[in-house]
């Protein structure tokens, strides 16, 4: 009977027992590898659900921005006619009052009547700027009075006046100043349609509500739209959609007080 040498059987032995480790550190490295996968398998799926999430999100809040500026861009459109009605009128008054000299006898009682109507407009108004915009009717009253100035004189006063009350509608203004006299703060007016505050810190804001005739809190969204819109009054930020509550009533049935101010 053929036997192999004891040397040869060992050294089978070791490659056997070599084999052995080989194919378990395979197995190991394999169920290694399986383990990393549906590791990053899972952390991809959780990736996706967030960016799921994340766009339902952005598309509700680009939805609801749409709408505001649809909303905005309507009652914008409203004060337009509104401000044009308004320019007619003026337009139509200085013709009349340069085609017929008889109207001089009743130049005096109109224009202390325009005087009257733009005060009450401004006492309704958004309290922007109210203290210059005050002092330029007792600027009127006084050029009424006074008979160092012809009637053409006062009339072209009283026209300026309403013409630049008119133009505040078309205007986006940024300034600092004190609210309610004490605190200094950054207003943002936005024509006749918003106006806000910001603090210096940037942790309060507010926009006038016409309805309650006060200042009602942002919260941190909305104070960094704000933000946005000081840099653009300033030109320091290109010009972009605004999501901030607006302080008139947007409904046609509302804008009551911006008619209350027509010279008609």
């Amino acid at each position: 009977m053929f036997r192999f040498p004891a040397a040869l059987v060992a050294v089978v032995g070791l490659c056997g027992a070599g084999l052995t480790q080989a194919q378990g550190q395979a197995q190991d490295s394999l169920v290694d590898r399986s383990a990393e996968a549906q590791r990053r398998q899972a952390e991809l799926q959780a990736r996706i659900d967030a960016a799921d999430d994340e766009t339902r999100r952005l598309i509700g809040g680009l939805r609801k921005a749409r709408a505001e500026a649809q909303r905005v861009e309507a009652y914008n459109a409203e004060l337009e006619r509104v401000v044009e009605r308004q320019e007619e009128t003026l337009a139509r008054r200085e013709r009349a009052l340069e085609g017929a000299p008889t109207t001089r006898e009743g130049l005096p009682p109109l224009l202390r009547g325009m005087v009257e109507r733009l005060d009450g407009w401004i006492e309704a108004d958004l309290p922007f700027l109210r203290d210059e915009r005050r002092a330029r009717v007792a600027s009127l009253e006084r050029a009424l009075s006074d008979p160092a100035l012809s009637p053409a004189e006062r009339l072209d006063r009283v026209l300026a006046a309403w013409r630049g009350e008119l133009a505040y509608g078309r205007e986006l203004d940024a300034w600092r100043g004190l609210l309610d006299g004490q605190r200094e703060v950054d207003f943002l007016r936005l024509g006749r349609v918003g106006f806000y505050y910001l603090t210096p810190d940037g942790r309060e804001g507010g926009v006038w509500k016409a309805d309650d005739r006060a200042w009602k809190p942002l919260d941190k969204a909305a104070r960094r739209s704000l933000e946005n819109g000081l840099r653009i009054a300033r030109e320091q930020r290109a010009p972009e959609l605004l999501t901030l509550p607006v302080s008139q009533p947007i409904s046609r049935d509302e804008t009551t007080h911006e008619r209350g101010g027509e010279a008609s």
